[in-house]
């Protein structure tokens, strides 16, 4: 009877690892996945001047790349220089453009490309050859082959000169008015803050005096001479931009601030700074946690900085790293920062701060 018994044992062992097998999950590997076609561009050889600078000079479209998942699939490009392009540490140099999810072309503005061109490090006023690919993404990073394209940039002229802007906030003093530098021939751009607590009535002036200050018309343009104050909409900081060319002004929101763990809005939102006009430095005084913070450009990871210490008081751009707020109390915190470059419209690659405890 044992003997029965260890082989009806060892039967419906049997049965048990054949049944086993049989649902044992098949083995796979990911499919080949590939792009299905070149790059196409729109121009191959792009010269790049002031008279095409804000038009379109350059599009890029690619097929689709198919997936074994159907799901949506983000697409990137990546721009770089032939020699960097080959080899252990090829592309690793490269400038990334994100382009969205579905998305088989991209634009690109005479100014955006000659930015890029410069960043490779391509001289002005020749021509040179970039290289770009495009990055697929769902389970995995798929990318083209790549093509090459002659670029030849430009260097903007640097142009001098600055008008003035007087206003209630800062009580119509005209000599301590913000400054407004011109960006152009006729164009003139800067920074002001307007306090919840003032007007929001302000005017121009070539000089520190009254001597000839420009007033609005009934649209609001600017006329030499008129009494009406132009008025911006609510308080905040904007970025001002001024055009005697065609009488037109422009205010665009415009703000550094602090974000991360010591700050109210912690990473989700940035805490706006309010400029200086005068000392030239956005600055912050309030309340802050123990805990991270960095900088960064209209609440947004577009432009940002963060510190490689906690000790030398300088930003660096997309670096990843925070200042340690080693404990919770008020705070004046400080953020000084150089215009973009004239010529390749880039932000620098380091910043100053401070941050005191008061």
């Amino acid at each position: 009877m044992k003997k029965y018994i260890n082989k009806l044992f060892v039967i419906c062992a049997l049965l048990f690892l054949g049944v086993s097998c049989e649902n044992d999950a098949i083995l796979t590997s990911l499919k080949e996945v590939n792009f299905s076609g070149p790059i196409e561009a729109s121009s191959n050889a792009i010269v790049i001047s002031t008279e095409n600078e804000n038009l379109s000079v350059l599009t890029l479209s690619w097929p689709a790349v198919t997936f074994p998942v159907n799901a949506p699939v983000t697409y990137a490009l990546e721009f770089d220089i032939p020699a960097d392009a080959v080899g252990a540490t090829a592309w690793s140099k490269a400038v990334r453009v994100e382009v969205g999810v579905d998305v088989l072309s991209k634009a690109f503005s005479g100014s955006d490309l000659n930015k890029m061109a410069i960043k490779l490090g391509l001289p002005v006023d020749v021509a040179g050859k970039i290289v770009v690919r495009v990055e697929s993404t769902l389970d995995r990073k798929i990318y083209s082959n790549p093509i090459e394209l002659s670029v030849t940039p430009f260097a903007k002229k640097v142009v001098f000169g600055a008008i003035y802007m007087p206003g209630s906030y800062q009580g119509w003093d005209v000599n301590t008015a913000a400054e407004l530098k011109a960006i152009d021939s006729g164009i003139f751009q800067g920074y002001v803050t307007f306090p919840e607590t003032q007007g929001l009535g302000f005017k121009f002036t070539n000089e520190r005096s009254w001597s000839q200050f420009y007033g609005a018309d009934a649209n609001g343009n600017i006329v030499n001479g008129s009494d009406t104050d132009f008025q911006i909409e609510k308080a905040g900081s904007y970025q001002m931009t001024v055009n005697l060319n065609t009488a037109k002004w422009t205010a665009t929101p415009f703000s550094w601030g602090i974000i991360g763990t010591a700050t109210a809005g912690g990473w989700d939102n940035s805490t706006n700074m309010t400029y200086d006009h005068q000392l030239k430095v956005w600055k912050f005084k309030g309340t802050l946690s123990a805990g991270a913070l960095k900088f960064r450009l209209n609440n947004a990871w577009t432009i940002n900085y963060g510190p490689k210490n906690n000790t030398d008081g300088i930003m660096y751009i997309d670096n990843q790293g925070a200042y340690d707020v080693s404990e919770p109390g008020t705070y004046e915190v400080t953020f000084s920062i150089q215009e973009k470059d004239a010529t390749t419209g880039l932000y620098p690659v380091t910043a100053t701060y401070t941050v005191t405890k008061i």
